[in-house]
C-alpha cells in the first residue's frame, strides 16, 4: 500500500504545483495587462503602479476573465482611449504569453 501512497502524493503534489503555477501566471498577465492599459491612460508611474495591482485585484470578482476585461474597457473607455472589445481581448492574450515566459525565465534562474 505504500506505493500506491506514495504515487497519490506524488500526483497531489504535483496538481498542487501546476495549480499554483496557473494562479501566478495569471496575476502576473493581470498585472501587465495593468500596466499595459496605464500607459494608454497615460499614468504617471505611481499611479500605473497602483492601477495594475487594482487589476489583479479585479480577477477576484468572479472565477474567468470576464471581471478582468470589463474593467480594462470600463476604464480605457473612461479615460476616453479608443479601445474595443477585441483589442482588450488581444492584450490579454500578449501579456498571458509574456506571463509564462517570465515565469519559466524566473523559474529556471
Amino acid at each position: 500500500m505504500s506505493m500506491f501512497d506514495d504515487r497519490e502524493r506524488a500526483h497531489e503534489a504535483a496538481f498542487a504545483r501546476e495549480e499554483e503555477m496557473a494562479f501566478r501566471i495569471t496575476a502576473r498577465r493581470n498585472r501587465l495587462l495593468g500596466q499595459w492599459a496605464a500607459a494608454q491612460m497615460g499614468l504617471t508611474p505611481e499611479e500605473t503602479d497602483s492601477y495594475a495591482k487594482a487589476v489583479v485585484q479585479a480577477d477576484f470578482e468572479e472565477s474567468g476573465e470576464e471581471d478582468v476585461v470589463r474593467k480594462l474597457l470600463g476604464d480605457l473607455t473612461a479615460a476616453g482611449v479608443e479601445t474595443d472589445d477585441a483589442a482588450v481581448r488581444r492584450a490579454l492574450a500578449e501579456k498571458m504569453i509574456e506571463a509564462r515566459r517570465q515565469l519559466i525565465q524566473a523559474e529556471q534562474g
